[in-house]
C-alpha cells in the first residue's frame, strides 16, 4: 500500500511545486538539475501530478536538497489544522499565542530559526555558485 492509499490528502507534485518555490528554483532550474530529457513544461507536468514515481521523486529530492519524504508527507491541510489549535482559542474569537507556561526561551526559538535560515541561504549560495560554473563549463563546452 503506498503513502496516498493512507493519506489521499497528499498531493506530491504539488509539494514539489510548493517546496520549489519557498527555495526560490525556478522551474527552468529544476529541469537543468534533472538533465537533458526536463524542461519548465515537463516540471509544470510533474507539479500537477498527484503521485511521482519514486526515482523521480528521490532525484527531485537531491536537486533540491530535501528529503523524499517531505514531499510524500507535507499535507497542508494538516499543517494549516495544528496552526489553527495552536493559535485560535476553542470559540476561535481570540488569540491563545502567548503562553505563560512557556517551557522554552522564545530568544532561543528566534536565534534558533535564524541560524537556519542563514544556514539555508548560505547553502543556496553554494549552490548558485556550483551552478554558475557548471554553466561556465557548458558555455566554453560550446564556444
Amino acid at each position: 500500500m503506498t503513502h496516498t492509499a493512507k493519506n489521499p490528502k497528499i498531493h506530491e507534485g504539488r509539494n514539489v511545486k510548493r517546496f520549489r518555490e519557498m527555495l526560490g528554483i525556478r522551474q527552468d532550474t529544476l529541469a537543468f538539475e534533472l538533465g537533458d530529457d526536463w524542461n519548465p513544461q515537463r516540471i509544470s507536468l510533474l507539479e500537477q501530478k498527484e503521485t511521482i514515481d519514486i526515482i523521480l521523486l528521490q532525484q527531485i529530492s537531491a536537486a533540491l536538497k530535501i528529503p523524499v519524504e517531505v514531499f510524500q508527507n507535507y499535507n497542508e491541510d494538516q499543517a494549516v489544522n495544528v496552526i489553527s489549535n495552536t493559535f485560535t482559542s476553542n470559540d476561535n474569537s481570540t488569540l491563545n499565542a502567548i503562553n505563560p507556561n512557556c517551557t522554552f526561551n522564545p530568544i532561543d526559538k528566534i536565534v534558533e530559526l535564524y541560524d537556519e535560515k542563514i544556514a539555508l541561504y548560505e547553502r543556496m549560495l553554494k549552490d548558485k555558485d556550483e551552478m554558475m560554473a557548471r554553466l561556465e563549463e557548458l558555455v566554453r563546452g560550446k564556444s
